[in-house]
C-alpha cells in the first residue's frame, strides 16, 4: 500500500469513527435509564476487551515502563473523557454537551505543542476551528433553540474535552513505540477496566448491581454491545490507527462532525427530541447512584 493509500485509509477510519461515535449519544440516552453512567463505562469496555482478544488472540510484549502511557490512556481516554462527557449530559442540554466536546482538537492542538513540541496553532488552524464550532453550534440549536449556560454539566462537558486532549498527546507517544494497534488498544482498555473496578465495588455497596432484570431487555443488551464491540473495540483502535497513519490533530479535527452525526441519527431513525421529563428522571437516577 503507498503512501497516499494509507492517507486514504487513515480518514476513512477516522471517517467511520466518528459515525459510529455519533450514534452513542443516542445509544447512552437511552441505557441511562436503567444503568448509572459508571455502569454503561464498565459494562461497555469489558465487551471491548473481550471482543479485542477474540480479533487478536495474541499477546504482545511491551516494555514495563510503557504500562505507565497505557495506564495513563486508560485513565484520561476512558475513565475521564466517557464518564464526565455522561454525567454532563444529566445536567445540561445536549446541545451544550455536543458545541463544548467538539473543541477536543483546539486542547489535541495546544498539548500536542506543549508536551510534543508540534507546531499546530497557526493562524489558519485558529480560523478554521472557529467556523468548524459556529457551524457545530448553528446545527445544535437548529434555529428554535438557546445554549443556556449550566455550570455543573458545561464544566464536566469541558473538563472531558480537556482529558481527549491528553489522551491523544499519549496515543501520540504509544503510537510512536509501533506496538500492534488492536493489543495496545486492549492493553489500554484493560488498565481502565482496572481503575473502574473499585469504583464498581463502592457503588455495589449502594445497591446499584442489584437490578438484574435490567439486562432481559433486548434493547439494554443489543446497545451495551454497540457500544462494546463498535464504539470501543473498533473506533478505539482504528482511531489509534488514523491518528498514526494521519496525524493526531488532523484526525481530530473530524470530532467537529459528531454532534451533527447524532442530530441526524436521533433525527431520521429514532425520531428523538430533547426531553425535560427524560432528563429529569435519568439526573435522578444518577444521583441516587452516586449520592
Amino acid at each position: 500500500m503507498s503512501f497516499r493509500d494509507k492517507k486514504v485509509f487513515g480518514y476513512l477510519l477516522a471517517a467511520a469513527c466518528v459515525f459510529f461515535w455519533g450514534i452513542t449519544f443516542v445509544c447512552t440516552k437511552y441505557l441511562l435509564r436503567d444503568f448509572t453512567p459508571l455502569e454503561i463505562l464498565f459494562y461497555r469496555f469489558i465487551a471491548a476487551y473481550i471482543g479485542l482478544w477474540i480479533l487478536r488472540p495474541r499477546f504482545e510484549k511491551i516494555a514495563a515502563r510503557d504500562n505507565i502511557l497505557f495506564a495513563l490512556a486508560g485513565f484520561t481516554g476512558v475513565i475521564l473523557y466517557q464518564l464526565f462527557e455522561n454525567i454532563a449530559i444529566n445536567y445540561t442540554n445536549a446541545s451544550n454537551v455536543s458545541v463544548i466536546v467538539s473543541i477536543c482538537p483546539l486542547f489535541t492542538a495546544i498539548f500536542s505543542q506543549i508536551f510534543l513540541k508540534e507546531k499546530h496553532l497557526s493562524l489558519w488552524f485558529i480560523i478554521g476551528f472557529v467556523i468548524s464550532i459556529t457551524g457545530v453550534t448553528l446545527v445544535c440549536l437548529n434555529g428554535n433553540r438557546t445554549l443556556e449556560f449550566n455550570p455543573r454539566g458545561d464544566f464536566l462537558a469541558l473538563f472531558s474535552a480537556i482529558c481527549w486532549g491528553f489522551y491523544s498527546v499519549v496515543i501520540s507517544i504509544i503510537n510512536r513505540k509501533n506496538y500492534d494497534q488492536i493489543c495496545a488498544t486492549r492493553r489500554i482498555f484493560f488498565f481502565a477496566v482496572l481503575m473502574m473496578i473499585p469504583l464498581m465495588l463502592f457503588t455495589k455497596q449502594n445497591g446499584i448491581l442489584e437490578n438484574v432484570s435490567r439486562f432481559k431487555n433486548p434493547l439494554n443488551d443489543i446497545y451495551l454491545l454497540f457500544l462494546g464491540l463498535v464504539a470501543s473495540g473498533f473506533c478505539f483502535a482504528a482511531w489509534n490507527k488514523a491518528c498514526k497513519t494521519v496525524g493526531t490533530v488532523k484526525v481530530s479535527c473530524g470530532l467537529y462532525l459528531i454532534p451533527v452525526v447524532t442530530i441526524i441519527f436521533a433525527f431520521f431513525v429514532l425520531g428523538e427530541k430533547n426531553h425535560p421529563a427524560w432528563r429529569v428522571r435519568s439526573r435522578n437516577h444518577y444521583c441516587r447512584a452516586f449520592c
